[in-house]
């Protein structure tokens, strides 16, 4: 026993070091490598180390040997999925959209991001209109890296591009090449990449990154310096068509704009949590038998709903459907008079279920209730009396019914129907959706 005692951490084999290194973070592996000179190249092992960091982060979620054709360093892989990652899950639109599609299709209030085998994907993802609950997956973003290491970001303006990969992952056939911004970790901007000159610089830069003023006809001096009187006018005059050249070429790039700047913010919370079960994005087919996005929030006032609709319609998306400032349960047994409030009401439900959708409606009955919440009516949260809605609690109160599967619906005591709200997500995975591109 004292013999196995004496054993120290730097006698294991160097791929036992090499496993127990690839669970620290990149900050503890720097720590690390300044105990020894010994450990400081292991550290920087990037075809062992680094790649089992890489893989053991998202080596279930995409193909890292397939990033930049195979040619980057893991390390460098690293470091740009590291900040990628945040984007996965759902993303709203800030605002209206300004874009004007070609395909006839509508910007869609959310974005998808989810990984692909050597890029990352974002998907417009909105309500179907065929009276189900599928959802319509359309091309929007790809990013990616080059064998140079680079960032490559493209996008599909129209949804024309069903999203096949080439070597870079993605067809670049009618995509744009754009920016992507991150502002903090909740907010990013997707700008067309025009290739504008440097607003400090109008001049050409040289292979150092500096103005090179000789390329546009005129010799640079020393600092401060002029030529003399009588190159006065020609220097003066080259500066002029310069500067019109320059102008002229700005306002042509504006003319090629084919994609107004829009900012997204995430959807943190959009999954339901054992403390927080109505949490989250759902979706529900509404008294028009449309389908509908819900987002329901957890805040220190209470739950609310909100409806994800279209954009371009006046406060569609920012009326609240529910609230309420009790968030708690009434459990099972019910009273006699909430299970008749429950049977006498009708659930809006998809009458049709897509033949290329494996998906099956589960049956809801009384017994499927678990627990009950009261709620209150949108009409009376914003514009009390709107629409001829009298002050009446019954008018204005509602129910949420939690089903024992984890889904719920709500409806109000006015009403004669509830709405089933079903989920958008689940392990990761967009369920019900349906690949659609424009012609």
């Amino acid at each position: 026993m004292a013999e196995f005692d004496s054993y120290s951490f730097t006698d294991f084999p160097e791929d036992v070091l090499l496993c127990i290194l690839s669970f620290l973070s990149p900050t503890e592996i720097a720590n690390f490598a300044c105990t020894s000179r010994r450990f400081s190249p292991l550290c920087q092992n990037d075809s062992k180390l680094w790649y089992a960091i890489c893989d053991r982060r998202w080596g279930s979620s995409t193909q890292i040997n397939k990033w930049g054709n195979g040619k980057i360093s893991f390390k460098l892989l690293y470091k740009i999925l590291s900040k990628w990652d945040n984007l996965i899950g759902f993303w709203r639109r800030c605002g209206q959209s300004q874009q004007k599609l070609t395909s006839g299709i509508k910007p869609a209030a959310l974005i998808y991001f989810e990984w692909g085998s050597s890029f990352l994907s974002g998907s417009r993802v909105s309500p179907s209109q065929n009276g189900t609950y599928a959802v319509a997956k359309v091309p929007f973003l790809w990013m990616t890296i080059s064998p140079d290491g680079q960032i490559v970001n493209y996008l599909d303006p129209d949804g024309n591009t069903s999203g096949q990969s080439d070597e870079l992952g993605f067809l670049e056939m009618d995509l744009l090449p754009v920016n992507v911004n991150f502002i903090g970790d909740f907010h990013f901007s997707v700008e067309e990449n025009l290739g504008f000159a440097s607003p400090t610089c109008s001049s050409p830069t040289n292979s150092k990154g500096e103005c090179d003023a000789a390329s546009n006809g005129y010799e640079s001096g020393s600092p401060g310096s002029l030529p003399e009187t009588s190159e006065m006018y020609q220097y003066y005059a080259n500066r002029t068509r310069t500067w019109r050249k320059h102008r002229r070429r700005e306002k042509e790039k504006q003319a090629r704009r084919k994609w107004e700047t829009e900012h997204f913010l995430k959807i943190v919370d959009s999954s339901p949590t054992p403390g927080r079960p109505l949490q989250g994005l759902w979706k529900g087919i509404c008294g028009d038998m449309k389908l509908e996005f819900y987002l329901v929030a957890y805040d220190g006032a209470g739950i609310s709903c909100r409806r994800v609709g279209d954009l371009s319609e006046r406060l569609s998306s920012s009326t609240p459907v529910f609230w309420t400032s009790n968030p708690a349960f009434i459990e099972s047994p019910f009273s006699p008079e909430e299970d008749k409030l429950y049977k006498t009401r009708m659930h809006l439900q998809s009458a049709v279920i897509p033949k290329d959708i494996n998906w099956r409606l589960p049956l809801i009955d009384n017994e499927a209730v678990s627990r009950i919440m009261y709620i209150n009516s949108s009409y009376d949260l914003v514009i009390p009396g709107v629409g001829g809605i009298p002050a009446n609690p019954w008018q204005v109160e509602g129910r949420i019914w939690q089903y024992k599967n984890g889904t719920f619906g709500f409806g109000f005591l006015r009403d004669n129907y509830i709405i089933d709200l079903k989920y958008v997500t689940r392990s990761g995975c967009l369920l019900d959706s349906m690949e659609l591109c424009g012609d």
